[in-house]
């Protein structure tokens, strides 16, 4: 039965009690002209409302949100230029099948197409990058299609969805009807295996000499976690993970491989290339994944379980196809897979992990990034919660951490949003109060959104912040370095384009600007502190810990360090450049 009222209500009312109806605790959003009449209805809902101080960092808030706490992200903007602010977030959040569902404001249905004040057709512009999007165009309907909007955005492969409401629907008034389930013929995901798949697979698996797991985001999504460590150990199979599949399998287990791909581990990237079955769990084979295509894994069959059947064999031939919900298909695969020991196998991968990078002689007494992030991992013992911005803290982050539990890394993994990292670590402690929750950013990243230092300091959000201050923007000074002959073009934070190749040169033409993000830190009442020796790292880290409010570390690392193992752009896993002087 659904739920009724005889008494008609006007669709703000409407909008408030379907959140409501759906469970919904915590709403990010952005006040402005075409949404007011929600505003006045929430301010008498127990709803919590934490308002950004952009558009796009309230995506990227209850995108973080929902990838902590597994549930539907909620978000809010007016018409026009606010709803256009939500453009990028989106598209973070559709790449990585984030479930979110955004709520935009309209001018009414009557000036739709006039060019009116504040007027964008943000469901066009949009369409490309979200599940599902609606405009509302009777009040009746609003209830029905907010239903269908949470319903879309968190079954099958999860994604966002947004829906545009016109003000005039929103002052518009109709009878309260919440539907219990929704009638939707033409979207029907496929959660149970195939069994003659099934069982092609497990003979596939039984009969491997040299089988690894590729976990992607999917399997995070999909609560695949004791599955695949219970098929890791009965087949003694190794696992390696994409970006966003961190933290599915104990990094600390013998079976565990780390990350693969261009900034992936040496025992990774190898045990793929020598590999003769990938079993690839909620992955897709990004591009930062497989490297050279042609020499991607050639002596190796391929079984694929997805979700999403646009995925398998899109990049890399399949021979067992398997649209399922992984957890689903592993929990039925399981009892077909053979008990066995792999020590030859284990024993050539031990010897490949001999090969990743050590730490660089020259840099023992140097402020770098691997020893602040293992410090860290000590001193929180693998249990918090990390968020990270994209560039080479992202993948010091991804590297250095030992994670083994899911939802521990939060990431933009298939767009690479710059600023992602610490609007999403507001979300995520808001989702986890208990937990520790650290921002990795980096000095680029960071000035994407740092205006939600605001948004944390008034809402009293406890997110510690560690920035790794290069002046640089870092990962793409790394490729003019190794490249481009260290032409460091517009790469430079604290000088202009035109200054001299080393950034460090005089120049009086070219003064530094070099932000004092502390005392930025300090306008909006947060306190912090500038890390410039190694000696420091374990005191200010437990200093950050100790604070029950935001805090922020400055950690002044060396210019020109780098992310290493690392794979050129179009070039093969196997052929990984491991320190600084392209030894391979």
């Amino acid at each position: 039965m659904s739920s009724k009222q005889n008494k008609k209500i006007t669709g703000a009312e409407i909008f408030v009690k379907s959140l409501e109806a759906e469970g919904v605790d915590t709403v990010f959003g952005y006040i402005g002209a075409k949404v007011i009449d929600i505003y006045d209805k929430l301010y008498d809902s127990k709803i919590r409302h934490i308002m950004p101080h952009h558009e796009q960092g309230g995506v990227h808030a209850a995108d973080g949100y929902a990838r902590s706490s597994g549930k539907t992200g909620v978000c809010i903007a007016t018409s026009g230029p606010g709803a256009a602010n939500m453009v990028t977030a989106l598209a973070t959040a559709n790449m990585d099948s984030v479930p979110l569902v955004a709520f935009t404001g309209q001018v009414p249905n009557t000036m739709i197409g006039t060019d009116g004040f504040q007027e964008a057709d943000i469901k066009g512009i949009t369409m490309p990058i979200t599940k599902n999007n609606y405009i509302v165009n009777e009040v009746d309907d609003l209830s029905r299609i907010i239903k269908e909007a949470f319903h879309i955005a968190s079954t099958g492969r999860p994604g966002p969805v947004l829906v545009d409401i016109p003000s005039n629907i929103l002052k518009a008034e109709a009878e309260f009807h919440y539907p219990d389930q929704v009638d939707l013929p033409g979207y029907s995901p496929t959660y149970r295996a195939n069994k003659l798949q099934l069982k092609r697979a497990a003979d596939l698996i039984n009969q491997a000499k040299k089988p690894v797991i590729y976990a992607g985001g999917g399997t995070i999504i999909s609560g695949a976690y004791q599955e695949i460590k219970k098929l890791a150990e009965k087949a003694e199979i190794p696992v390696t993970t994409t970006l966003n599949g961190i933290g599915i399998f104990d990094e600390n287990s013998y079976l565990s491989l780390g990350m693969l791909g261009m900034h992936g581990t040496t025992e990774a990237n190898l045990t793929i290339s020598n590999s003769d079955l990938i079993i690839a769990l909620g992955a897709r084979f990004d591009d930062r994944v497989t490297g050279k295509l042609e020499d991607f894994a050639v002596n190796a069959d391929v079984i694929h379980i997805d979700i999403d059947p646009a995925e398998i064999a899109k990049i890399v031939k399949t021979k067992v196809p398997i649209t399922a919900d992984v957890k689903l298909a592993l929990e039925e695969l399981l009892p077909r897979i053979k008990e066995v020991k792999r020590p030859a196998w284990l024993k050539e991968i031990e010897e490949w992990k001999q090969l990743d990078q050590q730490a660089d002689p020259e840099k023992a007494d140097k402020l770098l990034p691997s020893e602040i992030i293992e410090t860290l991992y000590q001193l929180t013992e693998g249990d918090a919660v990390i968020t990270a911005g994209v560039g080479q803290h992202q993948m010091w982050a991804a590297q250095y951490y030992k994670y083994s539990k899911p939802r521990t890394f939060i990431s933009s993994g298939g767009l690479g949003t710059m600023g992602y990292g610490f609007p999403a670590a507001i979300g995520a402690k808001l989702a986890n109060p208990e937990r520790e929750v650290f921002a990795l950013v980096g000095d680029g990243s960071f000035q994407m959104n740092i205006q939600e230092l605001a948004t944390a300091a008034k809402n009293k959000v406890a997110v510690k912040i560690i920035l790794f201050n290069n002046q640089y923007l870092g990962m793409v000074r790394q490729w003019q370095e190794l490249f481009y002959d260290k032409r460091y073009s517009a790469t430079c934070l604290r000088r202009q384009a035109d200054c001299p190749p080393k950034c460090s040169e005089p120049n009086e033409n070219c003064p530094e600007i070099i932000p004092d993000f502390i005392q930025v830190a300090k306008g909006y009442g947060i306190k912090g502190e500038t890390i410039t020796e190694r000696k420091d790292i374990r005191s200010a880290l437990e200093n950050a810990i100790k604070a029950d409010s935001t805090y922020i570390l400055n950690f002044m690392i060396e210019e020109e360090e780098n992310v290493f193992p690392m794979v050129s752009a179009g070039g093969s896993l196997k052929e990984m450049i491991l320190r600084k002087d392209n030894k391979k």
